[in-house]
């Protein structure tokens, strides 16, 4: 009897120690141009900084879902995005401070109880040694989670990229996402799984 109740036990058990864990998101380098002060505007829309509308690029709205480790939304934390122009120029000072006016280049969302973001923003362009990618932070107002980049699927400069060129197979597949059409434009949609 004893022996069939060990049996029947992993069975009872296995259910909830089934339930796997997501992996965490691979961090990346925060890289040299993470804004030395934030824009005056830094709202989810970095094609409008204060009145000026951006007209290079190609508009895409990039957007995911945040949460833990265990699939739980992180409500309320902040996702902040930054990434240069259509001409690979950042707001910043070690750029030269060329990027245009008219490109808010720097974004930030908090995140409601589903743990949806979503920024209106360029393709990304390529500059000077690196593939096009936008720049991720994920924050909760006492502590940073993660940094990382999200690259475009299939853009020949990723096999050139040493960052991307550092990722494992699994690591290329967490930040490589596709553009997809959609009734109000292209969309990547890009999940950030944190260790909250």
């Amino acid at each position: 009897m004893w022996g069939a109740a060990w049996v029947a036990a992993p069975a009872l058990v296995h259910p909830a120690l089934a339930q796997a864990r997501l992996l965490p998101t691979p961090r990346q380098t925060e890289g040299p141009y993470y804004p030395v002060a934030l824009p005056a505007d830094s709202d989810g829309d970095l094609l409008r900084n204060g009145t000026l509308q951006y007209a290079q690029g190609q508009p895409v709205w990039v957007e995911g879902r945040v949460t833990d480790t265990a699939g739980v939304p992180l409500a309320g934390g902040v996702v902040e995005i930054w990434q240069c122009d259509a001409d690979g120029r950042y707001h910043h000072p070690g750029d030269g401070n060329k990027a245009a006016p008219s490109f808010q280049g720097f974004g930030r969302v908090t995140l409601g109880r589903d743990g949806r973001y979503r920024f209106r923003t360029i393709r990304p362009a390529p500059y000077t040694g690196r593939t096009p990618h936008i720049h991720f932070k994920v924050r909760l107002p006492q502590r940073e989670l993660l940094t990382t980049q999200m690259y475009v699927a299939g853009d020949p400069g990723n096999a050139r990229d040493f960052l991307w060129n550092n990722l494992s197979e699994a690591g290329r597949a967490a930040l490589t996402v596709p553009f997809t059409p959609s009734s109000d434009g292209p969309r990547a949609e890009f999940a950030l799984v944190v260790q909250a």
